[in-house]
């Protein structure tokens, strides 16, 4: 069982930086793949980031490629999503997930754990 707590969202200006945290609670947080899903107002939940339990090659979304980079500490059982130059666009909710993955995973079936998510707004 893991808990997942996210925290970091905010109201920012296009263009400008935020740093969200997802920490984790339970057993063996290092062996969980981790994931940043988000949802915005009518649609549905996107993947925007993975990364693997060994903390390898990341995958993300293209629309954030170049601009998002996620990260893992595993000593502090939390994973970091750095939002650089956002844009409206990006205006969600922001969710963090956990598998028991063998690598990355962009479909959120495979992930079994969850937070209640954090609320970021781009304004233009």
């Amino acid at each position: 069982q893991v808990q997942l707590v996210e925290s970091g969202g905010g109201l920012v200006q296009a263009g400008d930086s935020l740093r969200l945290s997802c920490a984790a609670s339970g057993r063996n947080f290092r062996m969980y793949g981790m994931g940043w899903f988000r949802q915005a107002p009518g649609k549905e939940r996107e993947f925007v980031a993975a990364i693997s339990w060994t903390g390898g090659t990341p995958s993300y979304t293209d629309s954030v490629k170049g601009r998002f980079a996620i990260s893992r500490d595993n000593a502090m059982n939390t994973v970091y999503l750095q939002m650089n130059s956002l844009k409206p666009e990006d205006t969600a909710v922001y969710y963090c997930a956990a598998g028991l993955l063998l690598g990355v995973a962009t479909d959120r079936a495979q992930y079994q754990y969850w937070g209640q998510g954090t609320q970021v707004t781009v304004s233009s």
